[in-house]
Order: structure tokens, then C-alpha cells, then sequence
């Protein structure tokens, strides 16, 4: 059967772009000029009769033609890679980078990542934190591991903190965490102890704004509202824009911080916090393992899913 397509150029030129909005973001990772990307857009939409994008003074906004072709044409490259990736004959030593949330990467992860490459030592393990992993309502940054080059030995997958809707990827449920007061045990038992929330009203609530976007964000107030204590002043306190951050004001007394109760669950077991109420906010936002089709069956991928699943089953246990 014959084939009348365009340019493989131009469909992955159109395909960079949809997923950035950005001929230039397209043509950095292309490695060609922001007009050559530009031609190629061109070309193909001469090819198939029909405009693909709207430019507007700002941004660029896909047509009705372009969203309904997206999908299907990304499953294509998908295939494309998962065909050279299953006839290439793979290095001797498997490398593996995977993303995650800092604070994640940090208290959770870290702390756990000596089993996995006990266990795995042919495995080149590369952890990356970047802030780029916790979901915002309008994203340019793409996904780890959105454009695969099936040359390339490394394997990249992400730890995301947020919504679990990543259209072309594997995602796996690793856990959802709750929200709840935490302080030092100085603090709690102090001048101004706590023993109710609305106890909360003498001391310096840390606000963590991690999360970018304000309404995906748990906020004291909801956590007030929760509790019973309403009338608690919630706007009160220093703001911080990495979780971490805001665990270490609490660590060093500066306040409570309003923290995810699986990334201070060693600090708690040392003595170092305590978490004076049982109430538990809950969050829309969970963590999942995410990774490209192409490279779930490679090995390292495979083994370190396996490893991430057994130990997100006993957090969600404990």
C-alpha cells in the first residue's frame, strides 16, 4: 500500500509546535531556525488545505483541524519510535533519568532509592528536581520524555505532582497525599500551646505555594474551614514558593506549616515535628509515575516502575 504523506520535516515541525505553542520553543528543540519551523507549518497546511494555527499578537492557538489531528498523529511518532526502539540493539549499561517534585525528590524519594540500586546496579540512575513536575493549568514545559530520539540509551520518566491526565503516557497512581498542620514539638507545647485549632490565631502560619497555580493550591483557609476554626485569621505568615522551603521554616520554628503528611513522616518519626491535629486535608492533586509508551518495556523502566509501585503500595498501607 502506498502512502501520500508530506514531509516527515514538516509533520514533526507541526508537532513541536502544537505541543509548545511556540514556533521558536519548536525550533530550539528542533535545532533549525523559528522560519524554518515557520516553512515547514506552511508547507503542510498548503498540503492539506486547511490553516493549523491561529496567530495571535501573543501566542499561538491550534485550529479545530490541528487539536483533531494532534492525537493521532503523536500516537504515529509513538509507533514510529516503538518500531526502531524494538530492532536496536541496546548498550551494555542502561541509564535512567527520572523527574520529580524537589520536595518529593528530597523526603520521599531519596530516602528510598538505596533499594532500588542495591538491587539494580547495572542501572545508571539519574534523579532530576525540578519544579517543572508539579502541573500548572497552562504548561509549556513538556512532559520527560515527550520527544524520544530511539538512538538515545537514556531513559527518561517523570515523578508529577498533579492531576494525572498526561494523554499519550503510562500513568500510574503512586498515592494521594493529605494536608496537616505541622510544627515543632517547642513550639506546640510553648507559651502559646495548641491544643484546639483555633489556637492557630497566636502563631505564624507558613504558607506553601509550591503548587503555581492559586486554585489547585490547599490554602490554610480551606484547612480552617475544615477544622472548625473559620475564624482564624488564614492570610497571616511568610509565603514560600518551594516546599522545601517551607519545611525547613517549620523545622527551625518560624511557624506551622500546612504540610503533605508523606514527606514529613521521618521528621514526625524523629521527634523533629509533630502534627497536632488529626484533621486531613485532602487534595486534588496525587503523584504518578509517568512514562512514555516507547520506553515502558526497557528494562531499567520496567524495573524501576516495579520497585516505585511496591513502595507507593506500602505508603498507602502505612
Amino acid at each position: 500500500m502506498s502512502y501520500r504523506l508530506p514531509p516527515l520535516a514538516a509533520l514533526r515541525a507541526f508537532e513541536a509546535a502544537a505541543r509548545s505553542l511556540s514556533f521558536k520553543l519548536a525550533a530550539e528543540e528542533l535545532h533549525v531556525t523559528p522560519a524554518a519551523v515557520s516553512q515547514q507549518i506552511k508547507a503542510l497546511e498548503g498540503f492539506l488545505g486547511v490553516p493549523l494555527f491561529r496567530r495571535l499578537p501573543r501566542t499561538l492557538e491550534l485550529t479545530e483541524d490541528a487539536l483533531a489531528m494532534l492525537p493521532k498523529l503523536r500516537e504515529g511518532f509513538a509507533c514510529l519510535a516503538a518500531a526502531v526502539e524494538s530492532t536496536r540493539r541496546p548498550s551494555r549499561e542502561a541509564a535512567l533519568t527520572v523527574s520529580a517534585p524537589p520536595s518529593f525528590a528530597a523526603r520521599w524519594l531519596l530516602p528510598r532509592l538505596s533499594g532500588f540500586t542495591a538491587a539494580h546496579p547495572e542501572v545508571e540512575l539519574h534523579l532530576r528536581a525540578g519544579l517543572d513536575t508539579i502541573d500548572r493549568q497552562k504548561r509549556h514545559s513538556p512532559i520527560a520524555g515527550d520527544t524520544i530520539d530511539p538512538r538515545n540509551d537514556t531513559s527518561e520518566i517523570s515523578i508529577r505532582f498533579g492531576t494525572g491526565r498526561y494523554p499519550g503516557q503510562r500513568v500510574d497512581l503512586l498515592f494521594a497525599p493529605g494536608y496537616t498542620p505541622a510544627c515543632t514539638p517547642r513550639l506546640l507545647a510553648g507559651m502559646r500551646p495548641m491544643r484546639k485549632p483555633a489556637d492557630l490565631r497566636w502563631h505564624a502560619l507558613i504558607h506553601d505555594e509550591t503548587i503555581p497555580d492559586e486554585g489547585d493550591r490547599p490554602s490554610w483557609a480551606a484547612w480552617l474551614q475544615l477544622a472548625g476554626a473559620g475564624e482564624v485569621d488564614a492570610t497571616r505568615g511568610p509565603r514560600f514558593s518551594d516546599a522545601a522551603l517551607a519545611y525547613e521554616a517549620a523545622l527551625a520554628g518560624q511557624g506551622v506549616v500546612l504540610a503533605l503528611r508523606s514527606l514529613i513522616r521521618n521528621d514526625v518519626a524523629a521527634g523533629r515535628l509533630v502534627t497536632p491535629f488529626a484533621t486531613t486535608l485532602p487534595t486534588r492533586f496525587a503523584y504518578h509515575l509517568v512514562i512514555p509508551e516507547v520506553l515502558a518495556e526497557r528494562p531499567a523502566v520496567a524495573a524501576f516502575r516495579a520497585w516505585l509501585l511496591e513502595q507507593a503500595q506500602a505508603e498507602r498501607e502505612s
